[in-house]
């Protein structure tokens, strides 16, 4: 998609000496913000993160948090939910605050 959150403001935080390398985060993240190598998890991009919360909702060893429910994924996602498939709209700063 391409999409990138506000440069430097994401809530997306690691704690690699609890990640246990499952690669659970990789598998659900929508952006692809995760890589694992030598079975730790890192983060590859952390301003594609759109805290959507599916990294740490899904993250046995509970390494992972991020405040879902705020910024620009939010606001994608109320539009979509209101009828607009491109999901940007009013509430998302019209033409793209993720871009």
């Amino acid at each position: 998609m391409g999409l990138k959150y506000i440069k430097n403001v994401a809530t997306l935080k690691l704690d690699k000496d609890k990640c246990i390398g499952c690669g659970m985060c990789g598998i659900v993240c929508p952006h692809a913000v995760f890589t694992v190598k030598n079975n730790k998890a890192g983060i590859s991009d952390i301003d594609m993160c759109m805290e959507c919360g599916a990294c740490s909702m899904n993250c046995p060893a509970s390494a992972i948090t991020v405040k879902s429910g705020v910024g620009c994924a939010y606001a994608v996602l109320m539009e979509m939910f209101n009828g607009n498939k491109d999901g940007e709209g009013p509430s998302c700063g019209g033409s793209g605050c993720c871009g």
